[in-house]
């Protein structure tokens, strides 16, 4: 395993390594590695894989997500042997039957609940879209269960300066954070920086990552 020093620059990883690892489908076949992991979680087609992506710096890196069978398992991705992280499956799909979408339940409230390794859960929300039942059921679920999450809005760059203000101050409100929701454009690359220092000071502890 990398020495930490070795992969922190400023607050942001210098990206020695980025490689899909498995896709799971329970608890017990996750990466044993005793590394921090970072979970990104949303509904479909919210941007999860273009996050990822600009994060590692690399086009189409978690390109697995979309891949047939794969979009409804827990993708995992070795970032420089010293960190996870693990792309949960969009939810909200429009064609889901019962049965599977129990079954992701299931899958989904074991990983967070069970996994002593997840630092944070990104939960990403589409700026245009605002927070649907489901994102609050998951936001809610963290919060009951004493999980670190972390607000990302996608898609900024399609709303105006004003717009975003509106839309960020009412997050605040009606869910009662305690910090600003990162916005994040991926057109743009806005929010790179910030998503990688929050990522920093929970995995790692370091006051690099204060924001």
């Amino acid at each position: 395993m990398k020495k930490l020093k070795d992969s922190l620059d400023d607050n942001r990883m210098k990206i020695h390594k980025a490689e899909y690892v498995t896709s799971v489908a329970d608890t017990i076949s996750i990466p044993k590695a005793p590394v921090p992991v970072v979970v990104f979680a949303g509904r479909s087609n919210v941007g999860k894989s273009s996050l990822i992506n600009a994060l590692v710096n690399r086009r189409d890196f978690a390109r697995v997500s979309r891949t047939p069978g794969k979009t409804r398992f827990i993708n995992y991705f070795n970032i420089n042997d010293n960190l996870y992280f693990a792309d949960l499956p969009g939810y909200g799909f429009a064609r889901i039957s019962r049965t599977t979408l129990e079954k992701w339940k299931q899958l989904i409230e074991s990983f967070l609940e069970q996994n002593s390794f997840i630092r944070l859960v990104i939960v990403i929300l589409d700026i245009r879209r605002g927070v649907t039942n489901l994102d609050k059921q998951l936001l809610d679920w963290l919060d009951a269960h004493q999980r670190q999450s972390l607000i990302v809005l996608t898609k900024c760059d399609k709303v105006s300066n004003n717009e975003t203000g509106v839309i960020r101050r009412k997050l605040i409100g009606e869910q009662k954070l305690s910090y600003e929701p990162i916005l994040f454009s991926a057109v743009k690359r806005t929010g790179v920086l910030e998503v990688w220092s929050a990522i920093v000071k929970k995995c790692f502890g370091t006051e690099k990552g204060e924001r």
